[in-house]
């Protein structure tokens, strides 16, 4: 690849966005990034931690700067925190400086992927975890069409086949 270029990840919780990321970074020799690890990195805590001290909208600015910084590199795989593209200024970040990708999922394979983890504080309330990512779908996924280049989806692939598609799709 002569130019680098950056691609990012964008979608649901449970969509794959990380292990898919991890795959595409490895394919295209580029450098991985994943928003969440990145805050947890740079706070030296974890996701449900700054959501307890913090309430979400803490967060969400955390998040912002971070996807910030991130998106201002050059040569990177980025996959976003699903709720990343609630900010406008994120969403005018990530598409005007990379390739974004939206990995779409239905809601029965998010309940499947994310039933057992812990780490994921809007599915840590007394709302069915079903309910809680319809709400969450019919907020979103407007805004991952809107800043999508292409969409692929996720359903019954493998992580390598679903990343193998979307270097087809990159014509690289």
């Amino acid at each position: 690849m002569a130019e680098k270029r950056n691609i990012f990840l964008v979608g649901p919780m449970g969509a794959g966005k990380s292990t898919i990321g991890r795959h595409l970074a490895e394919m295209l020799h580029l450098e991985f990034y994943d928003s969440d690890q990145e805050i947890e990195r740079r706070t030296g805590a974890d996701i449900a931690w700054v959501f307890d001290l913090e309430g979400e909208e803490g967060f969400r600015v955390r998040e912002e700067n971070v996807i910030e910084d991130l998106t201002g590199m050059q040569g990177i795989v980025l996959a976003t925190g699903g709720g990343s593209v609630l900010s406008r200024e994120t969403r005018n970040r990530l598409s005007a400086r990379g390739i974004v990708v939206y990995l779409e999922t239905p809601i029965e394979k998010q309940v499947a992927r994310t039933q057992r983890d812990k780490r994921r504080p809007l599915l840590q309330t007394e709302e069915a975890p079903q309910h809680v990512l319809e709400r969450l779908a019919a907020e979103r996924n407007p805004l991952y069409e809107e800043i999508a280049d292409f969409t692929i989806r996720t359903d019954e692939q493998s992580a390598r086949a679903v990343a193998n598609q979307i270097v087809e799709q990159l014509g690289f």
